[in-house]
């Protein structure tokens, strides 16, 4: 018995060796569904479960690997894993080591580029509200593409025959391989920090979905995305779409065609403007002779004519009118004499003079307040007796009152 007798490590270092030595399991593919999927931010590493029906095996991709992955791993996800099985001798278990993982039933590319079109979609980078309106007019131009390409030669060639009052300035940068998309968003920062433009062009010809990869980046799209200059996206045939197409303010099918749209037709322009100058002559020259019209309708006018005449008619036209305000004065005149007539007639009816002048007299006291009554009086009182033509003093010797009343 203790010749077979092992530690806990050393059976699981033998387990591991026996693993290993088998070239089976050292080159092997497992198709499975993933669970317990852990990114870990901190060392890259991937740690996961894969399972089907009735089994479950753990795995583990390092980050040398998991770097190379195109698509970001979920729960749920089919993938048919590549790698070597071992065991993990401080645990005792067994576990598949992946050097590499590709999607059971669609390619990795295309569920990484629908993965990162659902994740910009969801923050609203491809909304049509953020997207800029491109200048009708741009003067300055800039480019970013390959400068050996046959993309670049077909923009500069059309948008110097469509419009040559733009200037045009090409960035050269790589769009091919893994280092495109900072190449790519390097030209960007350029136009906003060191040449400002009014518009630009990102793109390349046509190739094969790995050729146009570099404009599937994340951080090109976000490059894209927060520029502040327009963007159109020119990124192979008309059939090919990128994330920068979505991002981009314009998406154009080709190099060719995003020349098109960028800037207008000088020759278009000049027929529009030929039409323009001729309705701005016709309204002109109809303004012109409409004031000429009016200034001979002024000079056949009779004031202009005779001016003397004008001034005649003016004069009649006084005249009648002093006339008119003498009849107005005058009557005027009658009808305030007759007014001040009627008050001098109520005056005189008023008048106490006018009584005394018909055999009346008027008695006043000491105080030559007027008298109104005998009751007033007291014998040996000295009254005034007022006439209309002068007074009399008088001495009151006795009062008798009327028996009427």
């Amino acid at each position: 018995m203790t010749d077979n007798l092992l530690t806990v490590t050393e059976l699981n270092d033998y387990l591991k060796l026996a693993f290993e030595s088998n070239p089976f399991l050292a080159d092997i593919y497992v198709r499975g569904e993933i669970s317990n999927f852990t990114n870990h931010q901190r060392t890259g590493h991937f740690y996961f479960s894969l399972k089907d029906e009735s089994g479950t095996v753990r795995a583990v991709m390092f980050r040398t690997y998991a770097g190379r992955v195109r698509f970001l791993p979920e729960n749920g996800m089919k993938v048919i894993l590549h790698g070597r099985v071992s065991v993990f001798p401080r645990d005792g278990q067994y576990q598949i080591y992946a050097d590499d993982m590709q999607p059971d039933g669609l390619g990795a590319l295309h569920l990484a580029f629908e993965q990162l079109k659902a994740k910009l979609a969801a923050e609203g980078l491809f909304d049509s509200a953020r997207k800029r309106q491109l200048p009708l007019y741009p003067t300055r131009i800039g480019v970013i593409t390959s400068p050996t390409g046959a993309a670049v030669h077909d923009i500069i060639s059309i948008l110097t025959r469509r419009y040559p009052a733009a200037e045009i300035l090409l960035y050269p940068a790589l769009v091919q391989g893994t280092s495109a998309p900072e190449s790519l968003a390097a030209g960007i920062r350029f136009f906003h920090e060191k040449m400002p433009a009014d518009l630009l062009i990102i793109g390349r010809g046509g190739g094969s979905t790995e050729d146009l990869w570099g404009f599937n980046s994340e951080m090109l799209a976000r490059t894209v995305a927060a520029s502040e200059i327009p963007v159109i996206s020119a990124v192979g045939h008309e059939t090919d779409f990128t994330i920068c197409d979505f991002v981009a303010d314009l998406r154009a099918p080709t190099p060719s065609a995003a020349a098109e749209l960028a800037v207008p037709d000088s020759g278009e322009l000049r027929i529009v403007l030929d039409a323009r100058a001729r309705q701005m002559e016709a309204a002109l020259s109809a303004q012109i002779n409409l004031g000429r019209r009016a200034l001979q309708a002024l000079a056949a006018a009779r004031v202009m004519r005779s001016p003397l005449h004008y001034v005649e008619d003016r004069r009649m036209a006084l005249g009648h009118t002093e006339e008119r305000l003498d009849i107005a004065f005058m009557q005027y005149i009658t009808k305030e004499k007759s007014r001040f007539a009627a008050l001098c007639g109520k005056m005189d009816s008023l008048n106490p003079l006018a009584v005394l002048s018909r055999g009346y007299a008027a008695v006043l006291d000491d105080d030559r307040h007027a008298v109104c009554s005998v009751r007033a009086l007291s014998e040996g009182e000295n009254i005034t007796v007022c006439f209309a033509d002068g007074e009399a003093s008088a001495t009151v010797t006795s009062t008798r009152e009327s028996e009427s009343l």
